[in-house]
């Protein structure tokens, strides 16, 4: 349930990508339904898979939605689905609700888990298909595209038989290919911190330009007037971490919920696709490590605390086809990181 405004793009690859935002409006809600979440500094409560949100209301909108940081749900508002609670609520069951149809709840909310992974893949393919650097892929990427887009399409029986993980490991070949070609425009040495832990490292001011940071631990980290062109954020951990004046123009497949998940302002540069999110300063900040450092430290204890336990949690949803949400970016795509859980969730 992202909270960030709409933006408009006059370019097709724009308007293609907005296509993949979540619409509330044309929702059942599955966002606040299907995936689970713990109590910790992202949501005040502990809710089962498959548990309405005791916030949701009858009308399938939420009840605190203008609320939801203050009244401890700030996971919540960096969530996106990417497009896949519409698709399965008007395209999929077309129109038909898990409240007056009790009996597609099951279906339903296993379909809802997989078109998520789905959606959240045709976003970067989307995006490598906007990028200059990375023609001699397009051809490859356009015919991943199109099966992807073919997946999306089947009806609710179909979609839980998805190979999700194996589909996804696909696509990710040509992602990586497509992170060397853009990130190979730094000359020089680019840092490879794949993985990482960078909990609260300070990076102020790093040329981090061309930098593989997949699935890097940047929680709470300070990233104030970094340069960012060119880097890999794919499913990068960047709750907390403080982005004020940092350049993210060229960065690739960095998400919307990525950037809700993060603190910045005015001065923080963002890709044309991706919006300032409303809990954003309009206003240049001061550079004072201070602000919002307790949430931080919250936050990034919770990581570590939850890291060792997330792969066993994440495996027992996947093979019962639920979702797991705990914060900003669960299900995020990083498949090259064998030595720990593909994304520690938020």
């Amino acid at each position: 349930m992202s909270e960030t405004a709409q933006p408009t793009h006059p370019d097709p690859a724009g308007r293609q990508l907005l296509s993949l935002r979540a619409d509330c409006a044309n929702c059942f809600g599955l966002c606040c339904v299907v995936p689970a979440f713990a109590a910790s500094a992202d949501f005040a409560i502990d809710k089962r898979a498959g548990q309405p949100c005791p916030n949701l209301q009858q009308d399938f909108r939420c009840g605190i939605h203008t609320t939801l940081r203050d009244r401890g749900f700030p996971g919540c508002t960096v969530y996106d689905c990417f497009g896949a609670g519409q698709h399965i609520a008007q395209v999929t069951f077309g129109g038909r609700d898990w409240r007056a149809h009790p009996d597609t709840r099951a279906e339903m909310f296993a379909a809802f888990t997989v078109m998520r992974h789905l959606h959240e893949l045709l976003w970067y393919l989307t995006e490598s298909l906007t990028l200059a650097a990375a023609s001699p892929v397009h051809a490859d990427l356009r015919r991943a595209l199109a099966r992807t887009e073919l997946l999306t399409r089947g009806d609710a029986g179909s979609l839980v038989e998805v190979d999700v993980d194996r589909h996804r490991q696909e696509v990710n070949v040509l992602l990586l290919r497509v992170s060397e070609l853009v990130r190979a425009k730094i000359p020089g040495r680019r840092l490879d911190r794949r993985g990482a832990d960078l909990v609260g490292a300070d990076l102020r001011t790093t040329d981090l330009r061309g930098a593989h940071l997949r699935g890097s631990l940047l929680i709470g980290a300070d990233l104030r007037g970094a340069d960012l062109r060119n880097a890999d954020l794919i499913g990068a951990d960047l709750r907390g971490a403080d982005l004020r004046g940092a350049d993210l123009s060229a960065s690739v497949f960095l998400t919307q919920f990525q950037v809700n998940a993060a603190r910045g302002d005015l001065s923080t540069t963002l890709p044309a696709a991706l919006t300032r999110p409303p809990h954003w300063p309009r206003t240049r900040t001061p550079a004072s490590r201070g602000t919002a450092a307790t949430r931080d430290a919250s936050v990034t204890r919770d990581a570590r605390a939850r890291r060792d336990t997330t792969a066993t949690r994440d495996t027992s949803a996947a093979r019962s086809g639920r979702t797991t949400r705990t914060g900003a970016g669960a299900g995020t795509t990083s498949t090259d990181q064998p030595t720990r859980p593909k994304h520690p969730r938020r």
